[in-house]
């Protein structure tokens, strides 16, 4: 299992646009339902940045994220939506407490 965060911060002009872009993503997640992917994106108290976490369970080590038109079309021009550029971290759980799971 692999599991990453992304950090980055958008230009203020640009932050609509960008949630835009990502609830596209979720709306075709939605649709499609890719195994093995979870995923959330947060946006912190700042109003411009964003954290996108990641935990990916293929056999083959393949992200499912790839294959997701609106993920592609999110990525294309994010150098250009931001003011800093988005950083790759990996991520080891020590513990988890119903994280990120909209249910009641």
């Amino acid at each position: 299992m692999r599991r990453v965060m992304v950090r980055y911060r958008v230009k203020p002009e640009r932050v609509e646009e960008n949630e835009a872009l990502v609830r596209a993503v979720y709306e075709e997640l939605e649709r499609t339902g890719p195994a093995g992917l979870r995923y959330a994106t947060v946006k912190l108290d700042d109003g411009v940045s964003f954290v996108h976490l990641a935990s990916v369970e293929t056999e083959d080590g393949h992200n499912p994220l790839s294959d997701v038109a609106a993920f592609r079309e999110f990525q294309r021009e994010i150098g250009d939506r931001c003011d800093e550029a988005p950083v790759v971290t990996g991520l080891s759980t020590i513990g988890s407490f119903r994280v990120f799971d909209d249910a009641p």
